[in-house]
């Protein structure tokens, strides 16, 4: 490949910033892997489920965190990336359709495709990108993405799922720490910090339409979920609460740092948005684990509270809490004093809904999500006014 050709690959920093429909086409193949895992979560509620829970989540979210930066570097309007997306989208479905079984009979499938994809990925751009200075950045991925892939290929022949979440645990440790690094290489280095800057507007996006995937799916598992206890009226008002706090939960989300996202603050871009992958994570493994206590609240609203419900359901949102939080501190580089207040009373008074029935207990998990975007809703406001005043006060 040319020099020339191989420039002409990589996205225009002046160019538009828009998400292409193909991105957002790519984005649907990941809401059965998400209702999946939520659905299979919920089947079988148990610590060993919910481990094997989480690190399918963590190789979903990072092929599509990956792509993500993929797309912002280089141009997807381009007919080899655009070729590379939609590789990606069949094996992201192939991986959707194993997870049920990665731990079982289909874990060697899920692991070759997993590796397939990033080794895959490194190898077509460092093709294209011969002769560019940009095929360094492509090196470097595929380099870490060769070392994960071997405790992910042997995990994926040995027969203790034990054994096997181990391995893949420890590829998703390399994977997830290189990446903060900024994937140190050897002869080449780290990736440059203003190839982070340059990703603000349009990875931005990403990262925001992703989250509302991520609330739809939570939609979708408590829809089924209510279709199959049969409409019934106390099943009703559990479903209503459920969509209560997911419509909460959105809300929250998007106050300031989630619809500023693509506006960061000037000097400390790169830094905000090499956090980003790390800090949305947290929020959506809270959505998946709150979505699994929701399918299980509506399909038996009365009855006891068992703990392991309380853990899913109030966990999953203490988890998205502490995710927004923690990403909102990143942004603006202050917390939310409010936010913390009720993350502590929902956190205080999970112990005690195992006292009440599921119905009560996902009522009152709604109020409390409803209290928490209604303040940051009534600060909102505050913060506008004191911001006119002061524009205001600059214009005399």
């Amino acid at each position: 490949m040319t020099h020339g050709y191989a420039t002409s690959l990589l996205r225009n920093p002046r160019g538009s910033q828009r998400v292409t429909l193909l991105e957002l086409f790519y984005d649907l193949t990941y809401v059965a892997g998400l209702s999946l895992i939520s659905m299979n979560l919920a089947r079988r509620l148990t610590w060993v489920e919910a481990l094997h829970a989480l690190l399918p989540l963590m190789a979903i979210w990072w092929v599509w965190s990956i792509t993500a930066l993929v797309t912002d570097f280089y141009d997807p309007n381009r007919l080899p990336i655009q070729a590379l997306i939609v590789g990606i989208m069949i094996g992201t479905v192939l991986l959707a359709t194993t997870l049920p079984q990665a731990f079982g009979a289909q874990g060697m499938v899920f692991a070759i495709t997993y590796v397939a994809i990033h080794v895959g990925r490194g190898v077509l751009l460092i093709i294209l990108l011969r002769g560019s200075p940009a095929w360094k950045r492509a090196a470097r991925f595929l380099f870490w993405f060769g070392v994960s892939a071997i405790p992910w290929l042997i995990g994926a022949f040995t027969h203790g799922t034990l054994a096997r979440a181990v391995l893949w645990g420890v590829a998703l440790l390399i994977e997830y720490v290189l990446a903060g690094l900024r994937y140190p290489t050897p002869w080449l280095g780290r990736h440059e910090r203003d190839q982070y800057d340059r990703a603000q507007e349009h990875v931005g996006e990403r990262y925001q339409q992703f989250m509302i995937l991520a609330l739809g799916e939570l939609i979708l598992v408590t829809v089924l979920g209510y279709n199959r206890a049969g409409l019934g009226a106390l099943h009703t008002i559990s479903f209503v609460a459920s969509f209560a706090a997911t419509i909460s939960l959105w809300q929250i989300y998007v106050y300031r740092a989630g619809s500023l996202l693509r506006h960061l603050p000037k000097g400390r871009p790169g830094r905000i948005l090499r956090w980003a992958p790390y800090t949305h994570f947290i929020m959506i493994a809270g959505i998946v684990a709150a979505a699994a206590g929701a399918r299980l609240v509506i399909l038996r609203p009365t009855g006891s509270m068992p703990t392991s419900w309380v853990a899913v359901l109030f966990g999953g949102s203490i988890l998205f809490l502490i995710g927004r939080t923690t990403f909102e501190y990143e942004v603006f580089e202050h917390i939310s004093w409010s936010r913390l207040a009720w993350l502590a009373v929902l956190i205080a008074v999970s112990p005690a809904m195992v006292l009440v029935s599921p119905l009560t207990a996902n009522t009152i998990h709604a109020v409390i999500l409803i209290g928490v975007a209604v303040s940051d809703a009534i600060r909102g406001r505050a913060h506008a006014r004191r911001e006119d005043g002061e524009r205001r006060h600059a214009t005399r």
